[in-house]
């Protein structure tokens, strides 16, 4: 897995949709975290630029990652749009640029090559993609000169991805968990809150838990409060054991909250 790209220490990272204030963004940076996730179509690029900017940390030492939208992914809409991201972001370069869904414009062979040569350039320090299927990982691996990075992905106790993961670890990409806590649906699953109790810790952190420990994933949870960036970010201090884990994967509904 790309470690030094995504930054494993912490190994949980911020998702900013729906973040406009560039403050929150550089209390994240301060309270410790490292990986910064962002897109184009979350119109906030500006924003995570400043949050940088303010933060007293030093660009090396954050992974920086954002999405190019669903119709800019032609060839040349692909390398101006990334250029445009840059201006906004206020860097040279991003740690990490994703596809962000394999629809509209997207090309595999255009669209992936124009990715390589970003990297080729020094725009972009890896390559990933995001919401696509095994099928959609292999054939991308299959075309790109790059080493496919990662692949972000809805997951989470009432998604958890069972087959992609696998194939995360056989191939040895990084799976990055967006929506890790389903949008609040996990605080009220009795098995979350039963392993909670047990730790007397929160239902975010046990899930953020789950997700973090295993090899190859991720999770980038969105906080609204220096609060909850805190509490998220301790859920690295939580330790489950195996009746823990198998609690959590013993659930047995399923609900994908994105199409």
């Amino acid at each position: 897995m790309s470690d030094e790209l995504l930054r494993p220490e912490p190994r949980i990272g911020l998702g900013t949709m729906g973040i406009e204030d560039a403050e929150r963004i550089a209390s994240a940076i301060e309270t410790g975290y490292r990986h910064l996730d962002t897109a184009q179509i979350y119109e906030n690029e500006r924003v995570v630029g400043r949050g940088v900017e303010r933060a007293p940390v030093e660009r090396a030492d954050l992974s920086l990652a954002t999405k190019v939208w669903a119709e800019s992914l032609a060839h040349d809409d692909v390398l101006a749009s990334t250029r445009e991201s840059l201006d906004r972001l206020g860097v040279g370069y991003v740690d990490l640029l994703y596809v962000h869904r394999p629809v509209d414009t997207y090309d595999p062979e255009e669209t992936l090559s124009a990715f390589d040569r970003l990297r080729d350039e020094g725009r972009v320090r890896a390559v990933g993609v995001s919401n696509f299927d095994a099928e959609q990982v292999a054939e991308a691996r299959e075309i790109l000169d790059a080493p496919l990075a990662a692949n972000q992905v809805e997951m989470h106790p009432l998604y958890q991805q069972a087959d992609l993961l696998a194939d995360a670890q056989r191939h040895d990409y990084a799976l990055v968990a967006y929506s890790p806590l389903a949008q609040g649906e996990v605080f009220d699953l009795p098995e979350i809150r039963d392993v909670a109790e047990k730790h007397d810790a929160t239902p975010a952190q046990v899930s953020l838990a789950w997700l973090a420990e295993k090899d190859n994933i991720v999770p980038i949870p969105r906080s609204a409060s220096d609060d909850h960036l805190r509490e998220n970010l301790a859920a690295l201090d939580l330790e489950l054991d195996a009746e823990d884990v198998a609690k959590v994967e013993s659930i047995d509904r399923e609900k994908k909250l994105f199409e």
